[in-house]
């Protein structure tokens, strides 16, 4: 049986922590930010963690 192959899209935008959780990058933060305030723009800047329901199914997009 062939080995499994990595989402190529998935493996662009999500990456492991040392702990095994899935770190994402916050939406809404690459254009239409004339109209956003600063503390908006600032909270989106940051990585977030990718929640306990999705985590499986990413985890299976990135064949880790």
């Amino acid at each position: 049986m062939p080995k499994m192959k990595t989402n190529a899209a998935a493996k662009k935008r999500f990456t492991f922590t040392g702990t095994g959780k899935i770190k994402r990058k916050h939406a809404y933060h690459s254009h239409i930010l004339t109209k956003k305030t600063k503390k908006q723009k600032r909270n989106l800047c940051y990585s977030g963690t990718v929640s306990p329901a999705d985590e499986a199914k990413i985890k299976n997009l990135l064949v880790k």
